[in-house]
Order: structure tokens, then C-alpha cells, then sequence
């Protein structure tokens, strides 16, 4: 037997009116006249094949079929008011599920901070977060697998994406702790100049790759690459090892490992940026919550130079599992 849709208005006003046991009073507390409260009740009896009260002068009563109806009524109209209010939190970015990836140097500077803030802003929504170098960052933007992405050195013009600087910082020199460099407090880029370099491979980030080259091009050599690794974090381990040296953001320096030393760089007006990125035709709230938590734009900073190639010792490349 087919099942009839009872129209919510119409079981709001019936558990009013089962409240009240008074059609006067019922109508007052709908905010509605007495003839259209008797009308809804009379479909809503029609509908169901029986009677829900027992009219009496100035006063009605539940039927037993009004008293079965009442407790189904009353979850009606609950699940309903709950569903409103989850739609128009996921709506306005309050409830639901925004997948982050971010550049695990990252981990050391802003990440903590801009999680700590939507959290406190939006606990209702669950947070995904995934760790990946700005190149994969980028495809998976593009694929869809992430919904914003915290990198470094952004690409300057990536078609279908927007991009928010939120950290600007400059480079230090990491050298293994018995360099005769380290005894320093600053190091010139030019004293690294024929020593064997650790650094990130090119294809997970390109744009501080080529910043770091242009370093050493600035000081008048092109770095002698020994070993690569895809994380800073075994960067500063095989530069600890004695394999070379590198130069890094200065957060780096952030990473306590034994036999690494850290050493800002003298005359240096290089900077490297972080920046949050996301899809530009996006219109999921959360999203726009997000980005609201990272912060404003900061102004524009100076395009970068030509990208420069790096030179690599044959047989050398090291390449380091990603975590």
C-alpha cells in the first residue's frame, strides 16, 4: 500500500494544535487566522484516512490515531530543522571535509599556525592534509585531489589557478658542523663555489630550485650537484653526513639535526615566498574560508630572473624516498 506524503506545514500545524488542544490559541502561536489552521488540519486528516481530534466546544483532544502521529510529527519537524541548519552550515563554510596539501618545510613555519586558526575558527570541518613538494601540489589542484595547496615559490602564471603569498623569508647556508665555514656567523655564497652540493630535484620544485641557482650564479658559479633528495629534511641529514652543502630557506634552520650548522647569508637580498593555492573557479565555502584564515595579499615582489641550469656530478644523484 502506498505510503502518503504528509506536507511538513501541515504536521507543524497539527503538533501545535496537539500542544494546545485549542485551534484559537494554535492559530495565535502560528501567527496565522483560525479557518486556514482548521483547513490544514483537515487535509493533513484526509491525507491519513482518520481523524487526529475529537472537536468539543472551546477545546479539542487527540484521537488515538492523532496520539500515533504525534511522536513521528515531532522527529519530522526535528530532523528537518537539523537538516536546514547542517545545509546552511556547509553552506557558509561551517561543516564538511577540505583536503590541504602542503610543502613539509612548511611544517616548520606557517602550517601549524593556519591550521591552529581554522580550527578554532570552523571546528566543524574536517580537515585532510597531505604532504607533497609544489609540483605534485600543483597537478593534484588541477586533478582535483586537493582543494588548496601550501607551497613554495609558486609558478607565475599556472592557467586555472590562484595563488596568496604567506611568508616571505631569506636563505641560509647548511653546512656539515666541521666545515671551516661554519666557525663564521655569515657566509658568502661565493666561498661555496666548488663545493659539492645537496639539493631538491628541479621536477618538485622548480621555482626555488632556480632560485638557489641563481644564487650561486649571482656569486659567479653554477653549483656542482652531488646528491639530490626530494625533503629538506634529508637534505640537512646527507649535508650532516659530510656529502656537500646546500643553501635552503631559513626556516630550515628549524630542523635540529646533529653535525648540521646553519649559516645566514651575507649581502643577501634574495627572498623565497610560501603562498596558499587553489582553484580559481572554485565556489566550495570551505575554500573561501580557508584562504580568509591565510591572511591577505601582501604587495607584489619583483619578478625573478631567468631560470639557470645547474650542472650534476655523473653517476651522483641520490634520490630520497618522499615521507
Amino acid at each position: 500500500m502506498e505510503r502518503p506524503e504528509l506536507p511538513l506545514p501541515q504536521l507543524h500545524a497539527f503538533v501545535v494544535l496537539a500542544e494546545e488542544l485549542h485551534f484559537g490559541h494554535a492559530a495565535g502561536r502560528l501567527g496565522i487566522a483560525q479557518p486556514p489552521l482548521s483547513q490544514q488540519i483537515r487535509r493533513l486528516e484526509n491525507k491519513i484516512g482518520h481523524p487526529l481530534f475529537q472537536r468539543g466546544p472551546g477545546r479539542v483532544t487527540l484521537t488515538p490515531a492523532g496520539r500515533e502521529l504525534l511522536p513521528a510529527a515531532r522527529r519530522a519537524i526535528t530532523e528537518l530543522a537539523g537538516g536546514l541548519a547542517a545545509a546552511r552550515a556547509a553552506a557558509s563554510g561551517q561543516t564538511g571535509r577540505i583536503r590541504l596539501g602542503f610543502a613539509a618545510s612548511l611544517a616548520l613555519t606557517v602550517l601549524p599556525g593556519l591550521l591552529r586558526t581554522y580550527r578554532e575558527r570552523f571546528p566543524g570541518v574536517r580537515l585532510d592534509i597531505h604532504e607533497m613538494t609544489t609540483a605534485p601540489q600543483i597537478a593534484a589542484l588541477h586533478e582535483r585531489t586537493i582543494d588548496v595547496g601550501l607551497l613554495r615559490e609558486p609558478p607565475s602564471d599556472e592557467p586555472g589557478l590562484g595563488f596568496r603569498t604567506v611568508l616571505t623569508e631569506g636563505f641560509v647556508a647548511v653546512l656539515p658542523s666541521a666545515h671551516p665555514l661554519a666557525a663564521q656567523r655569515s657566509v658568502r655564497v661565493a666561498k661555496l663555489a666548488g663545493e659539492p652540493f645537496v639539493l631538491l630535484p628541479r621536477a618538485v620544485g622548480p621555482g626555488l630550485h632556480d632560485q638557489i641557482a641563481d644564487l650561486c650564479h649571482a656569486a659567479g658559479f653554477t653549483p656542482r650537484v652531488a646528491q639530490r633528495a626530494v625533503e629538506w629534511q634529508t637534505v640537512c641529514a646527507l649535508v650532516g653526513a659530510g656529502l656537500g652543502v646546500s643553501l635552503a630557506p631559513e626556516s630550515i634552520r628549524r630542523i635540529r639535526l646533529e653535525g648540521v650548522a646553519f649559516r645566514r647569508i651575507e649581502s643577501s637580498a634574495a627572498r623565497t615566498r610560501a603562498a596558499v593555492a587553489w582553484r580559481v573557479n572554485d565556489r566550495n565555502p570551505l575554500v573561501e574560508r580557508l584562504l580568509e584564515s591565510a591572511g591577505e595579499d601582501p604587495p607584489a615582489r619583483p619578478a625573478r630572473p631567468p631560470r639557470r641550469v645547474v650542472s650534476e656530478e655523473r653517476g651522483a644523484a641520490v634520490r630520497a624516498p618522499s615521507r
